[in-house]
């Protein structure tokens, strides 16, 4: 059945403009609040029954004829029977005529909520575009019925409830035509389905236009559709105005909206603001008033604030709902009260409320954010053992913080878990697998991942799908594979986005293959797509790569005459080749071209420089630079510092390195493990193995982050001062802070032991070796051996020989 052409908003409301104007619709009583946008629906329900027939001032029969009068059927019947129209046509027509005069019976018997129930049903069976054939019948076959025009009203609503808006609008046309009043609820029916588009506030202002006066409840429902809309100065205004001018009373329903949106907003004053104005309206808060501003102050930090309003809640006896209890535990957890948690679900329990799906979630995101991946797994285990199914946002939390662990084989088994229930995969889960496999450098199963996402038709892979998998084939050197998906990707999805080209042309770039990276830049041009500024930092970095300085500075010149602005990015790249190259004072022209333009340099930058003016052996200006940078601000980083400590280590000046060291501290940086791994060489290197070993000791004690550099870096410092038995004492310590010793490590100090003439002490470290799953390889072996023979304690060589035997050797 072909469907009318839908009718343009301003063409229907000018046919409501021309009805002449009815007198203002009686008053509604006020509504009860619902917090969600459902329950503004249910608000109008409940009421409506009274209201649909406000027009009326009395009901009559279906029909003047009596109380049933004669169907009506016949004579539309014979009409369209005369056009040749099949029987099953006419059936249908005969089966919607019946249910029309069902709901006038309904109507004359005043049992509304059973005719807005039929008429409810029918347009749900008829569905979209049914409203020309309901309309052609409603009007050639009870027209002459007194109670028709409610009919007409009830039927638009029923549209519009329906979210048929095309139906609705036309219904309302034919209304017009006829010059049927159109009923307030209605109106809002209409304005609740369409609050969320720019039309909601063209219909309220036609509605005043037209004389028909807007309820309490067709004010809330614009003042909702316009914070949904993220209109909230707008929403503000509008409900002031009308405060003002006395067109409405706010309900309890307004303030809960308003206060949301402000909360929703992080604007938690505006959001008591309106509180207090509740209050001076003589409203009383409810569970939803205090659910909103609770959770507004656990999403601004105020987590104290919000636990006091529930305490002081609870105490005066009002019962609030498990929302709130998972506002209060996602806030503790997301400002790291973690240890209130527990208390919180005690409390919920008290209360009679068992923890829902969503508490089970926020637990589990803690635990897996802090790293103990395993507590989430066994929360999830106890959510299935109460019967409880997970969500797949849930298992998106889990999968992710698995890769994290590198625990491939969990990933695999969820997957399992999630396909033997038959819970279906939403972008964001697919987006964590593919990353978690590139990540782990398992591109063929990413690539499967992506190929699953294709065939079900239900999900496409996104652009940044696709870029996690060019990025991990990038990184795995798989450069022509990568341009092969790129390809492949352009001409199926995504043809016009230069992001994907930039991560390939990166790839070139990392390994200096300038002709590839233009390449795919002339492809970017000939697409009709714009490079970004990343494009051409990527093509910068491959020229300075390559160490063609000058076409590098041409590039750069070309960069800052374009269109494009060159970023903080462009600049250090340059600089960090013209510092490489030497060439400080042009570096140093740069950097102050840099900063005259307004481009603010970032800890890599301010390295760059140092580095450059280290190598030429320029500390004092390095340090000038340093304290430049602590002047203006940029003191969040200790990679500069770093930078300064490593020239000043590589000069072997001990004194300065410490001295710039303490200059970090003090100024309230974090030293980081680089930083230690580079104060620890600087000693050994001068031959301070004492000093070193006193250092490394006290950052033991003060708890700071070390890596295996400064243990081994440490112990090879004595193994080669003939310290044999202090090495042997810190592998111990190495091992006792939970470093993994390799082979390499072991083989490390046991060859300066044998140059040492330390044999003896060497063979000591095989235990150790072997107590922590390591064995020696042929060389080690051979290194031991030549040690033996030389400093003929041949009785340790049949030990050596057995032990070789047992490890397979």
């Amino acid at each position: 059945m072909p469907f009318p052409p839908r009718i343009p908003l301003g063409r229907l409301l000018s046919l409501l403009q021309r009805r002449a104007p009815r007198p203002p619709a009686p008053q509604r009583r006020p509504l009860s609040y619902s917090p969600c946008s459902a329950a503004l629906s249910v608000a109008a329900t409940e009421s409506e029954d009274e209201v649909v027939v406000g027009g009326d001032a009395r009901l009559a029969s279906p029909r003047s004829g009596g109380a049933g009068g004669a169907p009506p059927g016949p004579l539309w019947a014979r009409e369209e029977g005369a056009l040749g129209e099949n029987e099953a046509e006419l059936g249908r027509k005969a089966s919607i005529a019946a249910r029309f005069r069902l709901c006038h019976e309904l109507l004359w018997q005043r049992r509304w909520r059973e005719m807005r129930g039929e008429l409810a049903q029918m347009v749900g069976e008829q569905g979209p575009e049914s409203a020309l054939a309901l309309c052609d019948i409603l009007s050639h076959g009870f027209r002459e019925w007194h109670s028709s025009s409610i009919i007409w009203d009830a039927l638009a609503n029923s549209y519009a409830r329906a979210q048929m808006i095309d139906d609705a609008l036309y219904v309302l046309s034919k209304m017009s035509s006829l010059n049927i009043q159109i009923s307030v609820p209605t109106y809002d029916s209409l304005l609740y389905s369409l609050r969320k588009t720019d039309m909601a506030l063209e219909i309220f202002e036609k509605m005043e236009s037209c004389g028909v006066s807007p309820s309490d409840y067709s004010h809330s429902i614009l003042i909702d559709g316009l914070c949904k809309q993220d209109k909230i100065g707008e929403a503000l205004s509008f409900f002031q105005d009308a405060r003002k001018e006395g067109k409405f009373k706010p309900l309890e329903m307004t303030f809960n909206v308003l206060m949301s949106a402000f909360c929703n907003c992080g604007f938690i004053q505006n959001a008591k603001s309106i509180l207090c104005l509740m209050l001076k309206y003589g409203l009383s808060p409810n569970k939803y008033t205090y659910s909103t501003i609770i959770h507004g102050l656990c999403k601004l930090g105020s987590i104290c604030e919000a636990f006091d309003i529930f305490q002081s809640v609870t105490e005066e006896g009002m019962e609030l709902d498990t929302v709130t209890y998972n506002s209060l535990i996602h806030g503790f957890h997301l400002h790291g009260h973690t240890r209130q948690i527990p208390r919180m679900i005690e409390i919920m329990r008290n209360q009679g409320f068992e923890p829902d799906l969503v508490t089970y979630t926020i637990l589990i995101a803690g635990h897996c954010e802090g790293g103990d991946v395993e507590e989430g797994m066994k929360i999830r285990k106890d959510i299935l053992e109460r019967g409880l199914v997970l969500n797949i946002v849930t298992y998106s939390i889990l999968i992710n913080a698995l890769f994290k662990k590198g625990l491939f084989y969990e990933v695999e088994n969820l997957l399992r878990e999630i396909c033997s229930i038959g819970l279906d995969m939403d972008v964001i889960a697919y987006s964590i697998l593919i990353h978690g496999y590139c990540k782990l450098g398992e591109i063929g199963k990413a690539l499967q991942v992506c190929n699953v996402m294709c065939s079900s038709q239900r999900v496409m892979p996104t652009s940044l799908n696709h870029a996690s998998i060019l990025l991990g084939l990038c990184k795995k050197g798989f450069l022509d594979v990568a341009r092969l998906y790129l390809e492949n990707v352009a001409t199926k999805y995504q043809p016009t986005d230069v992001v994907l080209y930039n991560v390939v042309i990166n790839g070139y770039a990392k390994v200096g293959d300038i002709g590839n990276a233009v390449q795919l830049y002339d492809q970017i041009i000939t697409a009709g797509m714009c490079p970004t500024i990343v494009t051409c930092n990527s093509l910068l970095y491959c020229y300075c790569k390559i160490g063609d300085l000058h076409a590098a500075e041409s590039y750069f010149r070309a960069i800052q005459i374009s269109d494009l602005q060159p970023t903080t990015v462009t600049y250090t790249t340059f600089m960090d080749a013209l510092s490489e190259a030497g060439k400080v004072h042009t570096m140093l022209s740069v950097f102050k071209e840099m900063i005259g333009k307004g481009i603010k340099p970032n800890a890599i930058t301010y390295s760059v420089v140092v580095k450059g003016l280290c190598k030429q052996l320029m500390f004092h200006d390095a340090r000038s630079v340093l304290d430049e940078m602590y002047v203006q601000g940029f003191n969040a980083d200790p990679i500069p510092y770093n930078t300064l400590i490593q020239g000043f280590c590589e000069a072997r000046d001990a004194k300065m390195a410490f001295h710039i060291y303490e200059l970090l501290v003090c100024r309230g940086l974090m030293p980081t493990p680089v930083t230690y791994n580079l104060l620890i060489n600087v000693l050994c290197s001068k031959g301070l193995v004492i000093h070193a070993e006193m250092e490394l000791e006290s950052f033991r004690k003060q708890g700071v982050k070390l890596r295996k550099f400064a243990y081994m870096t440490l112990i090879k410092a004595q193994c080669a001062k003939g310290m044999p038995y202090r090495a042997i004492m810190w592998v111990g310590k190495l091992l006792d802070a939970g470093f993994e010793a390799s082979v390499e490590d072991f083989s490390a100090a046991i060859n300066r032991l044998c140059k040492r003439q330390f044999t003896k002490e060497a063979l000591m470290l095989l235990p150790i070796m072997l107590s922590v799953g390591v064995y020696p390889d042929i060389k080690l072996y051979y290194v031991l051996g030549k040690a033996i023979q030389k400093s003929n304690e041949f009785f340790y060589l049949p030990i050596l020989q057995a032990l070789a035997t047992k490890t397979g050797l």
